[in-house]
């Protein structure tokens, strides 16, 4: 694949990246930001310490949500469509627009899920101030473990395909990543500051609204840069005008 290639495939990438970012807003402001204003809510009914904001809630909530969303997915966006350059013909014969999906199912599991599972997202009310580094090197770690052993995990497969063939490869790569997510979570430390009165209810709303989130990025990522990935790569033949002035169809 030559550089004009990629270089197009990392715009079109940014592109789907921040059209997924505005689908994703639009599920984050009507399904996540009700449980942050309860949770906000609860933590000034059981808090006698009253901070001055230095941000307003309305500004985060609409301007600081948008830009945080669509920096993300306009950041995420280019990595994976460099990463589709690096896995087009590599997993199997499949194409473009498959392999796009592909790509953005394993992204999403690796990337969110994997330490989503481990470290679940919190409402703002809910974590130690003082622990919020450590929280956020252990998710961290979680993440780049999942990537890492993702990554493993295909490399694998598709070494040991030609021996076992592709579906006992297949089973035997999602096996051994499995198993190496499960002894990273039970030897990494846990994290557990959820007040005992806080309602079990909103939390699991935030935590389902944070996943819901990531899913509608992901997949709108997938199914949008897949098609514009197979526009770039199999461009449709144009059709061929007649000596006439009107358009004849093209030779299959």
């Amino acid at each position: 694949m030559n550089s004009a290639t990629v270089r197009n495939l990392l715009v079109r990438g940014m592109l789907a990246g921040l059209a997924a970012g505005v689908l994703a807003l639009v599920v984050a402001y009507f399904l996540g930001e009700p449980s942050v204003d309860r949770a906000i809510g609860f933590e000034e009914a059981h808090s006698h310490e009253h901070e001055m904001e230095v941000v307003s809630r309305s500004l985060q909530s609409t301007a600081g949500l948008a830009t945080g969303v669509l920096v993300y997915g306009v950041a995420f966006g280019g990595i994976a469509a460099l990463a589709f350059c690096v896995a087009l013909g590599r997993v199997g014969r499949i194409g473009a627009r498959a392999t796009a999906l592909l790509l953005s199912a394993g992204a999403f599991l690796a990337v969110y899920v994997v330490p989503f599972l481990k470290y679940p997202a919190n409402p703002p009310s809910v974590g130690d101030p003082g622990t919020i580094g450590k929280r956020t090197t252990l998710y961290f770690l979680m993440m780049l473990l999942g990537v890492l052993l993702a990554v493993g995990a295909a490399v694998l497969g598709r070494r040991l395909a030609p021996r076992l063939g592709t579906w006992y490869a297949t089973v035997v790569a999602v096996a051994g990543f499995v198993l190496a997510i499960g002894l990273a979570y039970a030897f990494l430390p846990a994290v557990d500051e959820v007040p005992r009165e806080f309602p079990a209810t909103l939390l699991w709303r935030f935590r389902l609204s944070a996943l819901a989130i990531q899913a509608v990025l992901w997949g709108g990522f997938g199914l949008l840069f897949g098609e514009l990935a197979e526009r770039q790569l199999n461009p449709r033949p144009k059709p061929a005008a007649n000596t006439a002035g009107g358009a004849v169809p093209a030779a299959r």
